[in-house]
């Protein structure tokens, strides 16, 4: 078994699946690797998810949009590229780049930096064995208290790939072709896995060409039964042109033409990143076992946009969790006690963006971040059926920023600001579990999530007075398989204190964060798959959002932008017994979206209809055939909030038009 962030474990036994509903019994299609995740799981009482990679292997997944399209309660939409917007429950929902509010990791190692700010582009879909979704202060097990909760990713191993070569080539529409070389091994106590990527596409819209590189390495030794070290590295080259946002004329006169600016100056974004981890697991007795670890993470950020971005960041920590499983008071009961500590720091330049070259200097700052998480958390059996569950999370956080004026740059100036944070999350929950493995859960959780040097924006008289986000969230849920219906529905509200919200000036200047008084995110997760033939089945995903102020002085009870009252998608998919498939589906933003904060302006509702069809030609070779957008609607994908806007200002991310991709996947 690897490890991943504290207190995640990763299975390592081969694996085929594709429901992403999580059961109190692995659904017997379910190999031994993706059927012990969700076993794992299915014991916290709370909305969790799974996703397999064989999931998406039969369609053209570039980013975690097309990952976890089918994980009830994620709204993961992308922007361009492979900037994707991911919020579960609202987390970060203001976030004018990338995530915060939510945990993503890949083995638990923390693909956000220390301060919280995280970046999915340099996660591979097709270097990933499976993905588990913690919803909200389900993530307790990773030791923080985001609102959002985690996403982690896990990478194959020698052992549980289901294959020992994979080849595997993607293309089509805009230019796109993809190129993937998998290897897989074992021998004796010994197991390696190792993987490469390589990505290129001129986009929809100018703009918007890529040039992408991924790589994966993995080795493992087992010392005996429960007992394994192992060694991850993933790196990632990405880069990435960016066509940018129009407003609503632009975007109806003309949906694929990009934003002036960008064009004119070249924006895009070009990274390059490394992160390894060592861990291990080992069992110390019958009902003690040690999972812990050390990882390190570098990357170089070259960012041409409202200026030049030139920004290189190192990262490091490391965790322990001890699990424990035996009786307390004749009653079955676990736990797990933990500690996660990290750092950061970065070094940050800013220049005048020249069509995409640097220009004269207009800021320099140092940037070093600290974190840590004590956590523990238990469970007790009152009865075979129920279980009692409390946990609890100790944190500390601290910010220290470095500013230097530069000759001749007005506004450069001198400053040096600190600021510390520390908080105490408590969880209650209660699961029960019929005999048929249908579950009931309920759980209360508070979250809190400290400012990220993004959201302080060191002014001339030190950081901008910005506080820490908290919340309390509580959720009520079921989820189970009764013949071919499989089902997992949630209901949640959370109570916001001084949610951290973020606006646009305008394009050329970052946004603005500021704090709300009160505010209300609640909403229903439902996922439900019904294979009613035996050849037929239907996956449906619903989200209800409702997210608003709670009686703000400015704002009143009005909603809050970005995300989408209702959010539908559904495929129906026909298996024929000679293996081909054929699965319709479509994607369905059944609310208009409001853009601001007073409610004026929204970005309209739709619905895309696409085609997935997939033929294996014998055990080792498949083809598949993706085609998306099917009427070639012109829809908005996302948008920027800002406090007020008219359709003339506005930001609107058009959607991708139709396309067509296909892939061969060589696999033995």
């Amino acid at each position: 078994m690897a490890l991943g962030c504290p207190a995640l474990a990763v299975a390592d036994d081969a694996a085929t699946v594709d429901l992403v509903i999580v059961t109190a019994r692995p659904d017997p299609e379910d190999p031994a690797v993706v059927a012990r995740a969700r076993q794992r799981l299915s014991e916290t009482p709370g909305a969790v998810s799974v996703i397999a990679s064989e999931s998406y292997e039969n369609r053209f997944a570039l980013a975690l949009d097309d990952m976890l399209r089918d994980a009830p309660g994620v709204y993961a939409q992308r922007k361009w590229g492979g900037d994707i917007r991911i919020s579960i429950r609202g987390s970060g929902i203001g976030a004018a780049n990338h995530n915060r509010g939510l945990l993503l990791a890949q083995d638990g190692l923390p693909l956000n930096e220390a301060d919280g700010f995280g970046d999915s582009q340099i996660a591979d879909p097709l270097q990933a064995r499976y993905t588990e979704v913690y919803r909200g202060g389900n993530a307790l097990r990773f030791g923080g208290a985001l609102l959002g909760g985690a996403i982690n990713m896990a990478t194959p191993t020698g052992a549980n790939a289901g294959f020992e070569t994979q080849l595997r080539l993607d293309g089509g529409s805009f230019g796109m072709l993809r190129e993937h070389v998998g290897l897989a091994r074992q021998h004796d106590d010994w197991n390696v896995f190792a993987a490469a990527t390589t990505q290129t596409g001129q986009g929809w819209r100018p703009q918007s060409q890529q040039n992408l590189q991924f790589g994966s390495l993995s080795i493992g030794r087992s010392l005996g039964e429960g007992r394994e070290v192992r060694l991850i590295v993933n790196g990632a080259n990405i880069a990435q042109e960016i066509p940018g946002s129009l407003t609503w004329a632009q975007f109806q006169a003309n949906p694929r033409q990009p934003a002036p600016g960008n064009y004119a100056n070249d924006h895009g974004r070009n990274a390059r990143g490394l992160r390894g981890s060592l861990r291990t697991t080992w069992r110390l007795n019958e009902t003690l076992i040690f999972e812990g670890g050390l990882y390190a993470i570098w990357k170089d950020l070259d960012h041409p946009i409202f200026q030049v971005i030139d920004q290189q960041s190192r990262n490091y920590g490391a965790f322990g969790r001890l699990d424990w499983g035996g009786e307390l008071a004749g009653m079955r009961a676990d736990a797990f006690v933990g500690l996660w500590l990290r750092r950061g720091d970065l070094d940050s330049a800013f220049y005048i963006n020249t069509k995409g070259a640097r220009g004269a200097p207009r800021a320099l700052s140092l940037q070093n971040a600290k974190a840590s998480d004590l956590f523990a958390e238990g469970r007790l059996f009152v009865t075979n059926e129920l279980a009692l569950v409390g946990g609890l999370t100790w944190g500390t956080a601290s910010r220290e920023y470095r500013g230097f004026a530069l000759p001749g740059v007005a506004g450069a100036f001198d400053l040096t600001a600190s600021k510390d944070f520390d908080w105490v999350a408590p969880r209650v929950g209660v699961l029960w579990e019929s005999e048929d493995g249908a579950q009931v859960f309920a759980n209360l959780t508070r979250s809190v999530e400290p400012p990220n040097f993004g959201s302080l924006s060191p002014t001339g008289t030190g950081f901008a007075p910005v506080e820490a986000q908290a919340a309390w969230t509580s959720e009520v849920g079921v989820r189970g398989r009764r013949g071919p219906l499989t089902w997992d529905v949630t209901i949640y509200r959370a109570e916001l204190n001084k949610e951290l919200l973020q606006f646009a000036v305008d394009a050329d200047h970052p946004a603005a964060t500021f704090n709300a008084d009160r505010t209300i995110h609640e909403g229903l997760e439902a996922a439900v798959d019904w294979r009613f033939a035996p050849q037929w089945r239907l996956r449906q995903i619903w989200t209800w959002s409702d997210f608003r102020f709670d009686g703000d002085a400015q704002y009143g009870d009005n909603r809050l932008p970005i995300v989408p009252e209702h959010f539908y998608r559904a495929e129906l998919r026909y298996e024929h017994p000679a293996g081909w498939f054929c699965a319709p589906s479509v994607e369905w933003s059944a609310s208009d979206a409001w853009v601001d904060y007073r409610n004026t302006t929204s970005s309209p509702s739709y619905a895309v209809l696409n085609l997935n069809l997939g033929w294996p030609l014998n055990p080792a070779v498949s083809l598949f055939l993706d085609a998306r957008n099917l009427t070639d609607e012109a829809y908005v994908s996302n948008v920027q909030a800002a406090i007020l806007t008219t359709s003339a200002t506005a930001a609107y991310w058009p959607g991708d038009g139709r396309s067509v991709f296909g892939g061969l996947t060589v696999a033995f």
